[in-house]
């Protein structure tokens, strides 16, 4: 059996789609270890992976995450993180190294101790016909030139991790986009844009969806049919008056609506129709199960698990790779986007009414549905993983697993 160390960043919608994968992993027998901020060590030490903390506590990243913010926000915490984290994997002596796509100090560190490394992207992947958020562009130096400040900051964090840690195994500005020998994509084939542009070093793996445990809380009794279901996720705090509007717009039409408001009070929303469940969190994975309609702010796990589920989406994308999803959304036929700007109860109304009418939008996330389960998961990840090792727990050179999916 194999020693593997998953490092990654300080989000949710990066860390849980691995969560399946370590968990499965060591079922087979393997030792996980799993590198990550204090928030998060709950749900990964209930993998049964051995937690490995950073040192300093929790260190969010900024919000919202513009790209020059976020690039010298990774750049930062590499810094930081890297002596530590180096002396961790010097104790444990992993075999392989999974890091995030966003985790520069994972591939800063495999390079440092020559050990081989997966690169793991919860988003989609990115290339020249998919651009990241970070790569360079117009829009990059723009956002550089508004944040003297930011842009100062990145390029000494970088200077400096080329003096301690001959950083050379990451980009230069791109830090979205951290590329490895092997890539697992948690999306199927059919969801990637351009999938045609990506070789065999990435393989799309499809949502990696496990058990979760229950929320005795939430009263799943009072559910009604249809189920009407909104969330704009962790990141970007949600304007109570923009989720007051969403209950208010659906509850004609539905039996039951369903709103997470996150890290917004559900009291701040007002008084509601009493066929509204506002709560922080809820179940999303059971609350999909019964819900004719989504609207999301478009994250790449939120959307994930719709599709998954064959939930059609009215996506409201707030930032970061939410409008690049959301594009791929409606271009599939899987649902509408709205931008926040035009949103009133009339307009919610009439486009939610709309994608519970018309066919083919179940149609649609009908066909996604199949085309994400039959991509594997976190099996064929745990999969891919075992495929890049030998048998010994040494890794070859340059490894090419036999993909019986086609990639």
């Amino acid at each position: 059996m194999s020693t593997l160390a998953f490092l990654n960043i300080g989000m949710h919608g990066h860390i849980n789609p691995t969560l399946p994968v370590a968990a499965e992993l060591v079922r087979r027998g393997h030792t996980v270890t799993y590198h990550t901020f204090p928030a998060f060590r709950e749900e990964i030490a209930a993998t049964g992976a051995n937690v490995r903390l950073y040192p300093g506590g929790d260190q969010p990243l900024p919000d919202p995450p513009a790209p020059i913010t976020l690039m010298e926000a990774l750049a930062r915490t590499s810094l930081d993180l890297l002596p530590a984290v180096l002396a961790d994997l010097r104790d444990d002596r992993p075999d392989l190294i999974v890091h995030d796509s966003a985790c520069p100090w994972g591939a800063l560190a495999a390079r440092v101790l020559g050990l081989p490394a997966v690169s793991s992207f919860t988003t989609f992947a990115y290339n020249r016909h998919v651009p990241s958020p970070t790569r360079a562009s117009r829009e990059l130096l723009a956002g550089a030139a508004a944040r003297p400040r930011n842009l100062a900051g990145y390029v000494g964090a970088r200077l400096a991790l080329r003096r301690r840690f001959a950083a050379t195994g990451v980009p230069l500005v791109d830090l979205a986009d951290i590329r490895q020998p092997l890539n697992l994509v948690y999306t199927s084939r059919a969801f990637q844009p351009a999938v045609e542009e990506f070789d065999r070093s990435y393989r799309f793996v499809g949502p990696s969806i496990g058990a979760r445990p229950d929320d005795p809380s939430f009263p799943v009794n009072r559910l009604r049919d249809p189920v009407l279901y909104a969330s704009l996720g962790t990141v970007f705090n949600a304007d109570p008056l923009l989720l007051r509007t969403f209950a208010t717009a659906l509850s004609p039409l539905a039996g039951t609506v369903v709103v997470s408001t996150g890290q917004t009070d559900p009291a701040a929303l007002g008084e509601l129709p009493g066929n509204v469940l506002a709560r922080r969190s809820v179940p999303q994975l059971e609350v999909l199960d019964r819900a004719a309609l989504f609207i999301t702010h478009g994250g790449m796990n939120s959307v994930n698990e719709a599709l998954f589920a064959g939930v059609p989406l009215l996506l409201v994308p707030q930032g970061a790779d939410q409008p690049m999803v959301a594009r791929r959304v409606v271009e599939l036929g899987a649902g509408l986007s709205i931008r926040t700007e035009n949103i009133t109860e009339d307009s919610v109304r009439a486009v939610a009414r709309r994608l519970l009418e018309d066919s083919r939008y179940r149609a649609a996330t009908s066909g996604l549905r199949a085309t994400q389960h039959e991509a594997g998961g976190y099996r064929r990840a745990a999969d891919e993983l075992e495929g890049y090792l030998r048998p010994t727990g040494a890794v070859p050179v340059h490894p090419a697993p036999v993909d019986p999916q086609g990639g």
